[in-house]
């Protein structure tokens, strides 16, 4: 081999060195930040349930709701930029998700039950009033936060989710990318194709996006998986549909600022439906979509996802 080649070879392997060595890096400081996290984590009693919060920073409160099949460390790419520009972030782990209470029945996760959680979170922790970020479920219940509860939330950012009342949710197009939701519903069966075959299920339903590996080692302690999936059988379980020319149930509009965020290669919701939140919002409505992200862009988009949340929060 001549010299130049020899020179070639050996510029190539300290190329794959550095790299090497960066990655490393890069991992071991992902990994101090993840223990930095944890150790902002505390216990907060609500209702004589213990729910493991993350509460860390000084300044206006910015309340995280994750949703399934996710704790509070979905949020961890977003907690230091909060803090660092000046907000006390607060993320619980929901009922049923993370390290939260485990409650045994169907009914123990409507998303009622799951409200008083968030409110009396927040009594506990002394917060009258907080902007909101919810992504999934966390955004449901996002929605129905402001929308019942509107002096707890100052603005709302959601995520994925539109308001789940509005009626792009009945179209065609929604109901087919939903058809999970339904399966969902058949208690046992349900559970035991998630778990054949070590998951291949729920790797091909997740596209092995978002913190699957995390989800799987989760599901694999006791009532888990089962209460993970209640959140669904609780909150859509199909029923019988009004008289024809009966009309919709009303619900409250939703009058503070809210942000819709919605990622394009989202498999499991339509943009539509978050565009046509804005017919909910009596205050002002923005509509950013994230490109380049599936379901869970904070996690693909950590940087935009983090700036925009930003931007939100400065208006």
């Amino acid at each position: 081999m001549n010299k130049i080649g020899i020179n070639l070879l050996a510029r190539v392997a300290a190329m794959i060195v550095a790299c090497t060595v960066l990655g490393a890096g890069a991992h071991a400081q992902s990994l101090e930040t993840d223990k930095s996290l944890e150790r902002s984590v505390k216990i907060v009693r609500v209702h004589n349930l213990d729910f493991p919060v993350l509460d860390v920073g000084k300044g206006p409160v910015v309340l995280l709701l994750h949703g399934f099949p996710d704790s509070h460390r979905v949020w961890r790419n977003q907690v230091a930029p909060l803090v660092r520009a000046g907000y006390r972030v607060v993320a619980p782990d929901l009922r049923g998700f993370g390290d939260a209470p485990i409650l045994p029945a169907v009914s123990d996760y409507t998303i009622g039950k799951v409200l008083g959680d968030v409110t009396g979170l927040l009594d506990v922790l002394d917060i009258k009033q907080a902007q909101v970020v919810g992504h999934d479920w966390g955004a449901v219940v996002a929605w129905y936060l402001a929308a019942f509860y509107p002096d707890r939330v100052e603005r709302l950012m959601v995520m994925s989710v539109g308001a789940p009342w509005n009626p792009e949710f009945n179209s065609i197009t929604q109901r087919e990318k939903s058809w999970y939701s339904l399966y969902f519903q058949f208690e046992g069966v349900a559970e035991a194709r998630f778990q054949q075959n070590d998951f291949a299920f729920f790797h091909a339903l997740s596209r092995n996006e978002g913190d699957v590996d995390a989800a799987i080692a989760h599901f694999k302690q006791p009532g888990t998986l089962t209460a993970g999936l209640n959140w669904y059988r609780a909150n859509s379980k199909p029923s019988m549909p009004p008289p024809d020319g009966t009309p919709a149930p009303a619900t409250p509009k939703v009058h503070c600022d809210v942000v819709g965020v919605w990622s394009e290669r989202d498999h499991y919701l339509t943009e539509e439906q978050m565009q046509a939140s804005a017919d909910e919002v009596t205050g002002k409505w923005r509509y950013h979509r994230v490109d380049g992200a599936g379901h869970w862009m904070m996690l693909e988009q950590p940087r935009q996802v983090s700036e925009l949340i930003l931007d939100f929060l400065a208006r």
